[in-house]
């Protein structure tokens, strides 16, 4: 096993920068005798062996202790509440997508789960979505979890590609030793929601301590809910037309804004343009189908405006097909072994294997306007009364529209498995060289399965019923008749019966499998040779890796016969070589306020097989005036090569959610009312249903570049000698991203295509395609391609203090961020063109983290709380052009406390009890917690745990 390695001159340890512990001081300076050998340890961000953990970078450090001990169903669920972390994809929010259900993805300053790399133990890990480089949190093994790191800034140099925002590297325990069990239970306060978790390891030596082997296995579980599960989500909010806003154009033209809310938002209000029962407008008027098939004019209580809004009515409930939290289980093995060669060789493997489903359950299949379902005069189960209006108003046919639940929700399974192996050896070459080789491979698979998935065609033969020459009712088309067609009724509630349910639902089966081959070598030396102020420490490697991707669709649901959205086969790869090199030069010493002064600097030169060669640097100047302070600083240029997916992938369809630009509504600038006339749109064009979601084709672009990122930190660390125990970090950080790797959204196609002062811009108005006869949007395309940028900066700050008091021992932490600017750029070639995210809902200004651990005895105590800045719901871009949108235009300030108390029995056995969300904190607004901006909240309400482990 590698305590062994202890005896000779170093001890591959990873451990936090001195200043970024916030926990007793031992944890960061190993403690010497005038005997003891001076220890070397690997400090994350540097593949240098050091003397002190002296690290280059800011380092931001997690326990797997605390963040195993909490109610999160799991490590990542813990980690998006970090400052430093978006909330981008939760277990709450990753089911808007298709196939992404039940992932939980780490996304560094909420620039891209794909610019934030994810490593185990310093190494890749195989992807967990298709076509992508981005590791599923619920894929690390927490039950030997030691701790988890975060790296500020591009790290490419160090590491390799994606590292363009930072790293997250997951560090498990070395050695394992005895057996664990740990048993945790939780349920919500005022909802079902549940979770489950079960965790068991046992390590042991072999070989009269030279070697160590340990098998873990973990289990866990949650239970969905739906927002109707809950007080404060069960109600239906809608944001409506508000009837006292007067905006409009003077005698001039010009625009004005009256300051009162364009919208409200009122409760119990939803669309009335659609209906479980069926509904449809004739004549001016809404009719629905009442339960016994019969008609009668709908119930519209409060409208507003021209768009189909109501309160007090029957409307279209949609909170009852909206989830907040979706089902959700886990199996992982895990297995581990170390054995000592020699004295100086170690000879290491593990294998894990991870089972997790994912359920997500959406909407049903829909019908309304362009896709209306036609009814025939003659169809057999249209009533009387039906039938008298379609005769009083000469129709042989009228369309209906209707939301299908009785038809079942569309429902969609993700049952991933992840297996990954490494091996390797880690040692001494000699007294000063060490080296460090090794090979893995992981794969993962996605079994996806999409039930409720309407044919097209079998639905329309069903509900097109008619009476044969026997008085049955049948369908009208024999050919289908004779493939089994069962006719059904539309009229009412739940008028869908089961015989046609199942001839016009279908189930649809897909699969993707992702693969990753690792070798990677690398030597240090931490005394290459000596200098006046030190010695030079050096290190070097190379790495081979090996991406391959393919997703096999559906082959029906494929051809767009099926409601699914039509998805086409992507297959992709790519390989790269990479050579890296890194020194630590020190430069002055025992200077008067140069204690002393240290010099980083690392290059990572790549040749991908698709984009070429590629070249990564980092430099970093590390200067300690004193025991007690120090300043760093870094400056990085890292890269991103294009993934699999924004390589290869297919034109696939998806349905894009936009404001038409050239709505009566929206026409505020002379620009665009001359714009949309010169495309023929009509003075007075207003939409139908300007909820409706627009058909899109998107899909990836060979021709993609890397995208580069420009990083610099700035910081301090101080440890006053005559406060023993306390800590503080604070870092200025700063990341550009240039050729970021982006589609052009359907919203700014549909801008840019009108909002030319010089005219239509057809570069643009070319991707959008119009009904001829209704101007409706019919299909927007749009391809990734190197035009965009982002920039963020801010500063991270944690204050540590750990002091005796009452008996026991007080631990103490603060991390925050104060976030400066995080803009967006669609074209980076407009850079007067952005938009400002910072401050607005899912970008805090400040975020911070406060925890307080205690111990007294075998008594432990842990309370946290958790603050989240108000944020504005519009960006200031946007309340330039219309500065009174809506009556509800921020979400306030938040807190979230967590608590829980423990008692660790002599026998080995501990008892925890803990409660999050202790206040009950509701969601802010009326939100639901299933968005990217809006993830970050609490959505489940007060929770309470229980835990048992046994250790010995």
């Amino acid at each position: 096993m590698s305590v062994s390695l202890s005896k000779v001159n170093s001890l591959r340890l990873s451990v936090v920068a001195a200043a970024v512990a916030a926990a007793s001081p031992q944890w960061v300076v190993a403690e010497e005798s005038p005997q003891a050998a001076t220890e070397r340890i690997q400090v994350t961000g540097s593949r240098i062996l050091r003397e002190g953990a002296i690290a280059p970078s800011p380092v931001t450090v997690i326990s797997g202790r605390d963040l195993v001990e909490t109610g999160a169903m799991n490590i990542g669920e813990v980690l998006k509440e970090l400052p430093s972390l978006a909330a981008t994809y939760s277990l709450a929010n990753a089911g808007r997508f298709i196939g992404t259900a039940g992932l939980s993805l780490l996304d560094l300053r909420g620039m891209g789960a794909s610019r934030t790399l994810v490593l185990v133990d310093g190494r890749r890990h195989v992807a967990s979505s298709a076509g992508s480089a981005a590791v599923d949190t619920n894929s690390i093994p927490t039950a030997w979890l030691d701790s988890v790191e975060i790296i500020t800034g591009g790290a490419s140099a160090v590491y390799g590609a994606d590292a363009v925002t930072g790293v997250v590297n997951f560090k498990l325990k070395k050695d394992i030793q005895g057996f664990d069990l740990v048993l945790s239970r939780g349920f919500a306060q005022d909802n079902p929601y549940d979770n489950h978790k079960a965790l068991l390891s046992f390590g042991t030596d072999f070989a009269a301590g030279r070697g160590n082997f340990a098998v873990a296995a973990e289990f866990s579980g949650q239970e969905g809910m739906n927002a109707t599960d809950r007080r404060q989500t069960r109600t239906s909010y809608m944001a409506v037309a508000n009837p006292a806003d007067r905006d409009g154009r003077d005698s001039n033209g010009v625009f004005i804004h009256d300051g009162i809310p364009d919208r409200i938002t009122v409760a119990n209000a939803g669309w009335y343009d659609s209906s479980t029962a069926g509904n449809f407008k004739l004549n001016g008027d809404w009719y629905i189908f009442n339960q016994d098939g019969s008609v009668r004019l709908q119930e519209l209580g409060t409208t507003y405006g021209n768009i189909e809004h109501c309160s007090n009515c029957e409307f279209l409930d949609l909170r009852q097909y909206q989830d907040l939290q979706p089902s959700f289980n886990r199996q992982n093995l895990n297995m581990k072994a170390n054995f000592d060669l020699t004295d100086s060789i170690n000879l290491f493997a593990e294998g894990k294997y991870v089972r997790s489903k994912g359920s997500n359950e959406g909407q049903p299949s829909f019908f309304e306007y362009g896709s209306a379902i036609r009814i025939m005069r003659d169809n057999a189960y249209l009533d009387d009364s039906m039938a008298a209006l379609m005769d009083a108003n000469n129709l042989d046919s009228i369309r209906i529209h209707r939301f299908q639940k009785d038809a079942g929700r569309r429902f969609e399974q993700n049952t991933r498995t992840t297996s990954r192996f490494v091996a390797g050896a880690q040692g001494e070459l000699s007294a000063d060289w060490g080296f460090e080789a090794y090979v893995t491979h992981g794969e993962t698979k996605l079994e996806q399965v999409n039930y409720n998935n309407l044919i097209r065609t079998n639905f329309a033969q069903s509900v097109d019923a008619v009476v044969d020459a026997n008085g049955r009712i049948v369908c009208r088309d024999a050919t289908a008749r004779a493939n089994g067609c069962a006719p059904t009724s539309l009229f009412g509630n739940n008028a869908i019966n089961d015989a046609a349910r199942n001839w016009f639902n279908t189930t649809s089966y897909s699969h993707s499998t992702i693969r990753q081959q690792v070798a990677n070598a690398s030597v240090n030396n931490s005394g290459l040779f000596e200098l006046p102020a030190g010695m030079v420490g050096f290190s070097a490697g190379a790495e081979y890796r090996k991406e391959e991707s393919e997703s096999v669709p559906d082959r029906f649901a494929a051809t767009g016969a099926t409601f699914l959205n039509s998805l086409q086969y992507m297959r992709g790869e790519f390989d790269v070589k990479e050579a890296f090199t890194e020194v630590s030069v020190p430069l002055l010493s025992d200077l008067p306020l140069i204690q002393d002064l240290v010099f980083d600097a690392a290059v990572r030169y790549a040749n991908y097989s698709t984009i070429g060669d590629a070249t990564s640097w980092k430099t970093g100047l590390d200067w300690s005036l004193n025991s007690e302070f120090r300043i760093r600083a870094t400056y990085s240029e890292a890269l991103r090569a294009p993934n699999i997916s924004e390589l290869f992938g297919p034109q696939n369809q998806t349905f894009f959610r936009v404001t038409d630009p050239c709505a009566t509504t929206e026409r505020q600038s002379q620009t665009r009312v001359n714009n949309c006339a010169a495309i023929g749109i009509a003075p007075d064009f207003q939409l139908n249903n300007p909820a409706a979601t627009v058909e899109g084709l998107n899909g990836g672009n060979p021709d993609l570049r890397a995208e580069k990122s420009d990083s610099y930190t700035v910081g301090f660390v101080y440890q006053p000698d005559f406060i023993r125990g306390f800590s503080m970090t604070v870092d200025y950080w700063s990341i550009e991203i240039n050729d970021a790797i982006a589609s052009i959204s359907a919203q700014n196609i549909l801008n840019r295509c009108v909002d030319s002062a010089s005219g239509p811009n057809m570069q643009f108005c070319n991707l959008v395609q119009r009904n001829p006869q209704t101007q409706t949007l019919r299909l927007i395309t749009s391809v990734v391609q190197n035009v965009a940028a982002q920039t963020a900066s801010g500063i991270d700050f944690e204050f540590g203090y750990d002091f005796d008091a009452l008996g026991g021992r007080f631990n103490t932490k603060l991390i925050g961020t104060w976030l400066e600017s995080r803009k967006t750029y669609s074209f980076q070639n407009f850079p007067n063109e952005y938009i400002e995210n910072a401050g607005v809902a899912g970008d805090a200004t400040w975020q911070a983290n406060l925890s307080v651990n205690y111990r007294y005895d075998a008594w432990t105590a842990g309370f946290k709380t958790r603050y989240i800045d108000a944020v504005s719901l519009f960006t200031s871009q946007s309340l330039a052009l219309n500065p009174d949108p809506s009556d509800i235009m921020s979400y306030g300030s938040y807190f979230v406390t967590d608590i829980r108390l423990g008692y660790d029995f002599a026998s080995g056995v501990k008892l925890a009890f803990g409660v999050d969300n202790l206040f009950n904190r509701d969601l802010p607004g009326v939100a639901l917690g299933t968005t990217a901006e809006t993830g970050l909240y609490n959505n489940i309400g007060r929770f309470f745990y229980t835990s048992f482990s046994y250790a010995f």
